[in-house]
């Protein structure tokens, strides 16, 4: 276990260490490490090694001039200017913030940008001012549409999150896929099978082989074998809103997160795309009385009568929360291959985990 303080600082140190200011690289850091404490470990430390080899190749700015280019009084695009996306993400959203504030929503595509962390960090930050919050991205083309063999739809996932009074906030993060591509990652450290329905071979046959993306196979959208349609037009609509939009790259031309794999030739747009939105409960109705209903719509839904051997129902956002309140408390698991991975990048700048 590695106490978050440790990790904390040592996530700082990187970012300083590849030319992040001060204030990004503590932005970039509680982005980051909010997904180990939310127990979404795919999503956590275990990337950071990814980001630096995106900045070592030339693909993330450290320093970026993130900038409106085209707004209205409730909408903008912004240019994140290749910015690392766990920086570019959490401005734009303070962007959509102050727009709420005046007009009672506010959204905002951006382009050129890169990978942003969890979803949920974003959508959870109009909270504090009584809004909903909605977050969704773009990602490098893994998952396979409906009856296609071929990768064109990244893990696309999307948040909402959506303020109660007395109860806990309301928080669905989720991948438009089975699993998301970290959760295959984790399994391939652990030498472990994945279930089926989560990957399909270059055939479109199901696979349990974890690397099978390695041998031209794909992931599957949400859904499974009978209703992954769904799931498909799901991580479509968070593609076409994130990128199609904003004048990201969309489709097969979303640049890969893996340093070592070349950007797409011909790119329809620029980086990686986002969509964040934020809507003033005041703006549809008295934000107390709204909260009173949602804490009733949760006592509600935690009141189910549950099937034999469940404990209660859960609502979105319980295990994340539950989770980060022990590892703020026990500290953070790290699988050893990452331990190893942060060692090496630490010893490269120096920098003791």
């Amino acid at each position: 276990m590695f106490p978050y303080e440790q990790l904390k600082q040592f996530t700082q140190n990187i970012f300083r260490a590849i030319g992040l200011s001060e204030a990004d690289a503590t932005l970039a850091t509680d982005v980051l490490l909010s997904a180990d404490l939310r127990g979404i470990d795919s999503h956590g430390i275990a990337r950071l090694s990814g980001y630096v080899r995106l900045w070592e190749a030339g693909r993330i700015n450290a320093t970026p001039d993130i900038k409106v280019v085209h707004e209205t009084p409730s909408t903008a695009v912004v240019d994140g200017d290749r910015g690392l996306g766990l920086v570019v993400g959490p401005k734009a959203m303070e962007i959509i913030i102050q727009k709420a504030k005046q007009v009672g929503t506010g959204w905002v595509s951006v382009k050129n940008s890169n990978h942003f962390g969890i979803a949920g960090y974003h959508a959870m930050m109009p909270l504090a001012h009584d809004m909903i919050g909605l977050a969704m991205t773009n990602a490098s083309p893994l998952v396979a549409p409906t009856f296609s063999v071929e990768r064109l739809l990244g893990t696309n996932p999307i948040a909402v999150a959506i303020p109660a009074n007395e109860q806990p906030p309301f928080v669905a993060d989720l991948a438009t896929t089975t699993a998301a591509n970290g959760k295959l990652e984790i399994l391939q450290r652990k030498g472990l099978d994945a279930p089926v329905g989560w990957i399909q071979d270059a055939a479109g046959n199901n696979s349990t082989n974890t690397h099978e993306l390695k041998n031209g196979g794909a992931l599957m959208p949400l859904g499974g074998e009978h209703g992954s349609h769904k799931g498909y037009a799901l991580g479509a609509v968070v593609d076409i809103f994130s990128a199609v939009l904003s004048g990201a790259n969309y489709g097969p031309w979303v640049p890969p997160f893996v340093s070592f794999l070349p950007l797409p030739a011909n790119p329809v747009g620029e980086g990686i795309g986002h969509f964040f939105g934020a809507m003033r409960v005041d703006a549809f109705r008295p934000a107390d009385e709204f909260k009173q209903h949602m804490d009733n719509w949760i006592k509600t839904f935690r009141a189910a009568k549950t099937k034999a051997g469940q404990a209660a129902v859960l609502i979105p956002g319980d295990p994340e929360r539950e989770m980060t309140g022990q590892r703020l408390q026990t500290g953070i698991p790290l699988l050893d291959p990452v331990i190893k991975d942060l060692e090496t990048l630490g010893q490269r700048f120096s920098i003791k985990l």
